[in-house]
């Protein structure tokens, strides 16, 4: 009969916050494995070690390599998975003896374990157990008194050894997060906690619970002092209060335009979701607001989608008095959005002195073009079809213009219930420059949950179909439209064009 596996989890490093099921799994084990570095030393066994006795059958498995420097053929990688693989061998010589064999692992078995590859190996052979442990974590977020996550905020949990740009996006996105595996990772974690604008709020704990334990603030660690067992934590930001105030001295904010896409929390940008957690004032449309998470000690001041100069203004005062303010469009706030009323009313002298950025979001247009296919792979035109601010004179010679230039056309805000004409007269004046039977997409609320992405011809486009939530993308002379194998018809421009 075969033995036992168990992945014994040992918690972060003091002996006391070890369960009672890993003490029990060791004293009932006949072999207890652990891994280490070539100098033989395991902390998982001295962690353990006042449980493990001398008749204790020990397997030290010792890393060929700690670095991902190696001279093995398949290089780092190459080196570990034979390691592991020799490794779960020599457990299944006691294992096919009857003999129960325990691995120890710090923190949690199967949470960045080496463990977990041993299991991958076994467990599908052999009766196994895992004991879970306390990870690293945990021990991070009680040694530092502070909560992880609250209520609906998100925690991340990275590897160091993250590209410092996916470091980046990450960090900037989330509400909380535990950085793992620091030591030479540290210097690239910094800086990516920097880049988010997290740096401020970003502690570091080293150790947890082990000697040698110490807490600070990320900013004033000594790159050359941290170790391995060590992880950066942001702590969640729930119950702190927002920092309203610039860090100039000056008392001034600063407004951030953010486009939220086409829709919902799927089309939003990491440095967009950065932007809005980070807010203490969000302003814009309600329905846009809406798309925002709430997040607690956060002000939110909608409006109607008619006061875009009065809502910019509004920001803008917020800012002035020391508060972050975003200000949140649909699509990206540069396409017929929020970003121009803010600019505008911000380059009054009475603004002139408040910080504003723009962050981009999925535009309306590429949105619909994705569903669709790829109708605007060559040159294209974005029109809007209101004349609440332009008239309809001027609309209709850039229709013509872009028309004869046989670009493809992005037709925005093409109607709604006080404006039902426009569809009809832009089209007549289309067809006097294309084709009856050039594809249209009709897009409505792409990324919604009313989602309906039509092809139909020129000729053939129905404006009692289109409202103020549709998007008209009209094809050029080369557009394509193609029935695939599956049935689904796809649209495409192509990008070469012919000469003459």
């Amino acid at each position: 009969m075969s033995g036992k596996l168990y992945g014994v989890g040992l918690g972060p490093g003091d002996p006391s916050l070890m369960t009672l099921r890993a003490v029990e799994a060791i004293a009932g084990a006949d072999v207890i494995a652990y891994h280490s570095a070539r100098h033989g030393r395991s902390i998982a066994r001295s962690i353990a070690a006042a449980h493990i006795r001398p008749d204790h059958v020990e397997e030290l498995l010792v890393y060929p390599v700690t670095t991902e420097i190696s001279d093995h053929p398949g290089g780092y990688q190459g080196a570990m998975d034979e390691f592991y693989t020799e490794a779960a061998a020599r457990l299944a010589v006691h294992l096919d003896a009857g003999r129960t064999v325990a691995v120890l692992a710090e923190g949690d078995p199967l949470f960045y374990g080496s463990y977990m590859h041993m299991h991958k190996r076994l467990a599908d052979r052999y009766d196994t157990e895992v004991v879970p442990g306390v990870t690293s974590v945990s021990a991070a977020a009680a040694r530092l008194g502070t909560p992880l996550a609250e209520g609906e905020e998100v925690l991340t949990i990275l590897p160091g050894t993250l590209p410092e740009e996916e470091l980046t996006a990450r960090l900037a996105a989330t509400d909380a997060a535990v950085v793992m595996k620091l030591g030479r990772t540290f210097p690239k974690v910094r800086r990516a906690m920097e880049r988010a604008g997290r740096l401020p709020e970003a502690r570091y704990v080293e150790r947890a619970t082990m000697a040698g334990e110490r807490l600070a603030g990320l900013a004033d660690v000594d790159a050359d002092s941290v170790p391995y067992f060590s992880v950066a934590v942001l702590p969640s930001r729930a119950g702190r209060e927002r920092p309203e105030r610039a860090t100039d001295g000056h008392g001034v904010g600063q407004v951030t335009v953010v486009g939220t896409g086409p829709a919902g929390p799927l089309w939003l940008t990491p440095e967009t979701r950065g932007a809005l957690a980070e807010a203490s004032d969000l302003v814009g449309y309600t329905t846009y607001l809406d798309r925002v998470p709430v997040r607690a000690g956060q002000r939110r001041h909608g409006s109607d989608n008619r006061v875009e100069a009065e809502r910019a203004e509004f920001a803008l005062q917020l800012a002035a008095r020391g508060h972050r303010v975003a200000v949140v469009s649909g699509g990206d706030p540069g396409v017929f959005a929020m970003a121009t009323a803010v600019l505008e009313a911000a380059s009054a002298a009475d603004y002139a002195h408040v910080p504003v950025r723009v962050l981009p979001g999925v535009t309306a247009a590429n949105a619909a073009a994705a569903r669709a296919g790829a109708p605007l792979g060559h040159d294209y035109a974005v029109v809007s079809l209101s004349d609440r601010l332009k008239p309809w004179e001027v609309i209709a010679e850039r229709l013509r213009a872009a028309a004869s230039a046989d670009l493809v056309l992005a037709l925005y805000n093409p109607g709604s219930r006080s404006r039902t004409w426009q569809v009809g007269k832009a089209r007549e004046v289309l067809m006097e420059h294309r084709a009856p039977d050039t594809p249209v997409v009709v897009a409505r609320d792409v990324g919604g949950a009313g989602e309906e992405v039509r092809i139909v011809r020129l000729a053939e486009l129905d404006p009692s179909e289109v409202d103020m939530r549709t998007i008209l993308l009209v094809g050029s002379s080369r557009t394509q439209v193609v029935r695939r194998g599956d049935g689904q018809e796809v649209v495409w421009t192509p990008r070469d064009y012919p000469e003459g």
